[in-house]
């Protein structure tokens, strides 16, 4: 934490591409200009331009971006703050709401409805303040943001496996899936890029991620299928198979699954 209670990043670069990683202290992210892929523990969403998560520690989580097509970078703001810094603050009766928050960000949450503006200009006063407004800054954005509506992230299911090694190997993967999941990848070739027999590589991914290997792949080209249906007019037909699907009946069942709804109804609403 570089000697401080509160880190604040200022991040301004043509594509989010972190990897996959945790770390020990809390984070507040904010998505000023950016789309793209979030994954937070065992869930994955797409995210957009004024999107904001809360992260509890060492809760893993990545967020890959696109590049912009109006030739804008990605543009975010990250404030990250310890346990140490915070737990003497939530024995007070004043801090309850902010106590019960952090509990809930231990599984990751996304807040539904708040002011875009009003959240970036209070992030970059704690960011850029030196003075003990930036400890009262924050202590006050996080009992406004205990009222919000919010979505839960990871599922209670997840479980954090810690390793360095795991988190190397697997960010090799991620990787790999996450360049090439358009086109016709498989488990055999995955479980080569780390060494692994397919049924070590199954046991390995479902443990560090929550999810099995083919639900993964098809997480990441529903998500791309749910963007195309939004931003395009391409046939269905077509998205299914630039989305990686190699027919179009196993995308409207993978689909509907997922999405609990017909890809046209979906495109519609």
């Amino acid at each position: 934490m570089q000697g401080r209670s509160i880190l604040g990043l200022k991040i301004d670069q043509v594509s989010f591409d972190s990897l996959w990683h945790y770390h020990p202290e809390y984070e507040l992210t904010y998505i000023i200009n950016g789309n793209g892929r979030r994954m937070v523990g065992d869930d994955m969403e797409n995210f957009s331009d004024g999107d904001l998560v809360l992260l509890g520690p060492d809760l893993p989580h990545t967020w890959i971006g696109e590049r912009r097509t109006n030739s804008e970078n990605n543009r975010a703001l990250v404030i990250q703050f310890s346990e140490e810094f915070i737990h003497p603050f939530l024995s007070l009766l004043e801090t309850k709401n902010i106590h019960d928050l952090l509990i809930k960000s231990g599984n990751g949450i996304r807040f539904l409805k708040y002011q875009p503006i009003a959240i970036e200009k209070r992030m970059l006063q704690i960011i850029e303040d030196n003075s003990i407004k930036r400890v009262t800054g924050l202590l006050e954005l996080l009992n406004d943001l205990s009222s919000k509506k919010y979505k839960t992230l990871a599922s209670h299911r997840f479980k954090v496996v810690k390793s360095e090694h795991t988190e190397s190997r697997l960010n090799k993967v991620l990787l790999y899936m996450q360049k090439n999941y358009r086109s016709s990848i498989n488990l055999q070739e995955a479980s080569k890029l780390i060494h692994l027999s397919d049924t070590a590589f199954c046991k390995f991914f479902k443990r560090s991620i929550g999810k099995t290997f083919s639900d993964y792949l098809n997480d990441l080209r529903i998500l791309h299928a749910c963007t195309q249906l939004i931003e395009t007019d391409k046939p269905i037909s077509q998205i299914a198979t630039e989305s990686g699907f190699e027919n179009l009946a196993y995308f409207n069942r993978v689909f509907l699954k997922k999405k609990k709804m017909q890809p046209t109804v979906f495109r519609r609403r």
